[in-house]
């Protein structure tokens, strides 16, 4: 992948420098090399991506050997035999799905009612049901309050709605989020506003200070990687006086690759009924899909919400193999305005896994005829 990077750089005839950066007044950047000599260059624009990094509870401090964040997931010289994962995000079910494919037993605790908790209740609910059939275990309403990593592998002590135990591992790995590279890269100096650990930004990412620009995981946005791609697009076309359209945060497809993957955008039923709208909700269960059937992977399901007064999908919810590759016809579709009966006289083709979401869209309206 990195030479992938590499590649473009150098097709699109892009510099790049290795070193440590500071921003500095005056629209300039000091750069230290791994021999330690500063050099300082200067542009006209300034856009700053640093990205971010595996956040760390008071708690739950990392000692990149016995709790771990995820970048040491991804490369551990050794299995583990057994490993604890807090927080059941998208990153925290990933590997928890992961190390347990691989034979590691695996207990998530969480501190929330249900997993992955920014998903549609349902999904949530049947993603722990499916997990919990290959083996792994899951505490929700759960939290771990100290570790104790002394003896050979990890202790760590939870509570949980009927009391404290204590559960044991060789590993734990710390999965609670995220926190923004934005400590000693020069925001200070520059004067550059920050809150809440993220770089303030207007809607053209231009920070408090003109000509410097901030993207991706360091503002507060959606921490995705097609996220901060469109930030980074968005930013430079508007910097190059092109007619540029604002970033749609409420139509941002989110995926989680597990078993069975999980991918949703819009509202959830539960914020679809806060926001006070009166809904259309429909379900299509993938073990009434042929394909899926032929292909040995039923579990799982498709839902879809619709305003019932105009027809607005506001929201649609997918768990099973495949389905972050299906999201997208979602997107366009309230890109475009789509209302759910256009969806459903789009012809979709059959035996196809995405037939689903229109067999989905029948059912919201009493017009299925497949389940």
């Amino acid at each position: 992948m990195s030479k992938g990077i590499e590649f473009l750089m150098k097709k699109n005839k892009i510099d790049v420098i290795l070193g440590t950066a500071k921003v500095q007044k005056g629209k300039k950047v000091s750069v230290t090399d791994k021999e330690g000599k500063v050099t300082e260059y200067t542009g006209t624009h300034i856009i700053i991506a640093t990205g971010a990094r595996s956040r760390e509870l008071p708690n739950l401090p990392q000692d990149g050997k016995k709790v771990i964040g995820y970048r040491q997931a991804l490369s551990l010289p050794e299995q583990p035999k057994s490993m604890i994962v807090v927080g059941s995000g998208a990153i925290g079910v990933e590997f928890a799905d992961f190390y347990n494919t691989m034979g590691t037993k695996v207990t998530v605790v969480e501190f929330m009612p249900n997993i992955v908790p920014v998903e549609d209740e349902e999904i949530s609910k049947h993603l722990e049901k499916s997990l919990k059939k290959t083996g792994i275990e899951i505490m929700t309403n759960a939290s771990v309050e100290s570790v104790d990593t002394t003896g050979e592998g990890v202790k760590a002590t939870v509570k949980t709605a009927n009391g404290t135990i204590t559960l044991e591992a060789d590993i734990l790995l710390s999965a609670v989020g995220i926190a923004a590279n934005i400590e000693n890269i020069g925001l200070e100096e520059v004067g550059i506003q920050t809150d809440k650990g993220r770089v303030l930004v207007n809607e053209w990412y231009e920070t408090s200070v003109p000509g410097y620009y901030a993207i991706g995981d360091i503002i507060p946005t959606q921490a995705l990687a097609h996220v901060a791609s469109a930030e980074g697009i968005t930013c430079v076309e508007k910097i190059k006086g092109m007619h540029v359209e604002k970033i749609d945060y409420g139509n941002i497809p989110g995926c989680t690759y597990c078993h069975p993957e999980v991918a949703s955008v819009g509202l959830t039923e539960k914020q679809a009924k806060e926001k006070g709208y009166e809904i259309k909700v429909g379900k299509f269960p993938l073990s009434a899909s042929g394909k899926a059937t032929a292909n040995g992977n039923t579990d799982g399901f498709i839902k879809v919400i619709f305003d019932a007064k105009y027809g607005e999908w506001l929201g649609c919810h997918m768990i099973g193999e495949g389905v972050t590759d299906m999201v997208a016809e979602a997107v366009v579709a309230r890109k475009l305005e789509t209302t759910g009966h256009e969806i459903i006289k789009s012809i979709h083709p059959h035996p196809t896994v995405s037939e689903a979401i229109m067999e989905a869209a029948a059912a919201a309206y009493g017009e299925v005829i497949h389940i």
